[in-house]
């Protein structure tokens, strides 16, 4: 792993990432790799999320103050469409005791991306770590698409353990993973 020269970390208000969500949004569109008409519809949901309990965002800026990576999320709750897909799925099965296990007190990291040309640097742990620490809950969830990738490795090298596997969220044809693990993290070696 290359280190990322002279890359910041900045923690971002709502009215910070309103004022680059344009760049911040094409920054998931590549990290994606969904088609580019995927930012607009994003965009609304962005917003909205900012509003939500315990939201909080920290971005990755290189020299020229370019966004290279973003990461956000907020304490998860009842009526969130997020938790209510993922507590379906594991009652189904799982069942209640690993609902209400997992299910409450919990951060979703709702996004976490880094651009193509910037990753393996470790900006994303970077980004994981300094999301996370300070969170007010004692575990944080994230769901991610299955199969083999950097964000796999990640995570399960900062011990993300599995909650639900392949499970199909409403309007998504591809399998996730829901992963989780403990807060506080202990600190990067």
């Amino acid at each position: 792993m290359t280190a990322a020269p002279s890359q910041r970390l900045v923690e971002l208000s709502p009215s910070d990432l309103n004022a680059r969500l344009g760049e911040a949004l094409a920054l998931y569109v590549s990290a994606m790799a969904y088609p580019p008409g995927t930012a607009e519809q994003r965009a609304p949901m962005w917003m909205a999320h900012m509003l939500r309990d315990g939201w909080r965002c920290v971005g990755a800026f290189d020299e020229e103050d370019a966004l290279v990576g973003i990461g956000y999320g907020y304490r998860g709750s009842v009526g969130q469409w997020w938790h209510e897909q993922v507590r379906h799925g594991l009652t189904a099965v799982a069942g209640p005791v690993a609902v209400e296990r997992w299910m409450h007190d919990y951060f979703e990291l709702t996004e976490l991306h880094v651009l193509p040309r910037a990753q393996g640097r470790g900006t994303g742990e970077r980004l994981l770590r300094t999301l996370l620490d300070g969170v007010a809950t004692d575990k944080v969830l994230l769901s991610t698409p299955e199969g083999p990738s950097k964000a796999w490795r990640l995570y399960r090298r900062v011990g993300f353990v599995d909650v639900l596997r392949n499970y199909q969220f409403t309007g998504d044809p591809r399998p996730f993973a829901v992963l989780g693990r403990g807060l506080p993290m202990e600190p990067a070696a």
